[in-house]
């Protein structure tokens, strides 16, 4: 079982891709709290494979079956448990992949780790297919933020090189986050989407596939909340982030874009409004020595293409310890920036709710 250990919301992520379900545990959910499961539901679907030309055909319903936690509508504040039944399993189109190591995968590293009894169909435990629960526990905890006004919202900020406009990090309303929920492929500039959408085709049709990158955004955190160092918000938000397949960089703010700026340029000059503290800018990405100022918390999150493509590449036969060529069979992405989306926001969410429940704005 993989684990995310929180101070306060601790989640544990079990299953396999081609196994009979995956499922999580949410542990330290506070009792009490209503819970929209059509809006649960709502980002389950966003992430689901199988809705469109621009990710893996296989389909599943990725309707989650509550097992625990949930009594008359509301958190209990027992564990949280749910499950979801694998139903659209091809196990056979991932033979090869028992002998032959899929360059840029988990298939080599979890063979040597787990002495060769990892399930590889499908990746296994290592399986984008598990982000599904990141969304089931994500989408819960949003809804006990919504009860504090917090909201968690992103767009595809790139398709390999073709690019998005980027947020306004001083401006970011409940209404933009809404309206970039709504939409399947949500960008802020609609006149890239068809742009990103041929990358994506054009790597499908040329047998690979592309990355992107996704910028996320946490609206109206009071300022005060987090901790310095290594309990940091950023470093209990990248933990959580990087817990997601595929994301190989995060960076808040300007990230390593400030690193050309001057002091006078970088600095975010604070002002008052309507008896409020703000800043003019938000280079920093509303975080400061670990600690939130009150600005939108924004951040970025890079991720790499699929690694599973039908190109041939070169690899190994482990079996016979020779040099070999590898051609993908089986269903994938393309792309799975466009799906990483709600990923990305559940995650947020999870991470940020564990920070609130521990410090002096509970």
């Amino acid at each position: 079982m993989s684990s995310i250990i929180g101070t306060k919301v601790k989640i544990s992520v079990f299953g396999e891709s081609h196994g009979e379900a995956i499922g999580v545990v949410i542990d330290g959910l506070p009792a009490g709290y209503d819970i929209d499961f059509d809006k649960v539901y709502e980002d389950m679907k966003r992430r689901a494979p199988g809705q469109d030309k621009f990710s893996t055909p296989r389909a599943e319903k990725d309707m989650p079956r509550v097992l625990s936690g949930i009594f008359n509508g509301k958190t209990t504040g027992a564990p949280l448990a749910a499950i979801i039944e694998n139903s659209n399993t091809k196990s056979k189109d991932y033979s090869e992949l028992k002998v032959k190591m899929r360059p840029s995968h988990s298939d080599y590293p979890a063979m040597i780790k787990y002495d060769g009894y990892n399930d590889y169909r499908g990746g296994g435990h290592f399986s984008g297919r598990l982000t599904a629960m990141f969304v089931f526990a994500g989408a819960v905890c949003k809804e006990i933020l919504k009860e504090k006004d917090i909201y968690v919202g992103s767009h595809i900020k790139s398709i390999r090189n073709v690019k998005d406009s980027s947020f306004d990090k001083t401006n970011i309303t409940k209404e933009l986050l809404d309206e970039l929920r709504e939409n399947r492929f949500p960008t802020l500039n609609k006149d890239v989407v068809e742009d990103m959408q041929k990358e994506i085709l054009d790597a499908k049709n040329d047998l690979d596939s592309v990355g992107g990158v996704i910028e996320a955004a946490i609206i109206n955190l009071p300022a005060g909340v987090g901790n310095p160092m290594f309990n940091s918000v950023e470093s209990v938000l990248s933990h959580m982030l990087f817990s997601i397949p595929a994301v190989k960089g995060v960076e808040f703010g300007e990230g390593f874009n400030i690193s050309t700026l001057r002091g006078s340029e970088a600095n975010d000059s604070y002002y008052i409004e309507d008896g409020k503290i703000k800043t003019y800018t938000n280079n920093n990405g509303g975080i400061l020595g670990g600690i939130t100022n009150g600005m939108p918390v924004v951040f970025s999150l890079a991720i790499k293409p699929t690694p599973s493509i039908s190109k041939p590449q070169k690899t190994v036969n482990v079996e016979t310890m020779e040099n070999d060529i590898l051609e993908v069979h089986g269903r994938h992405d393309p792309c799975i920036v466009q799906r990483a989306v709600p990923v990305v926001e559940c995650a947020a969410a999870v991470a940020i709710l564990d920070i609130l429940l521990q410090g002096k704005q509970q």
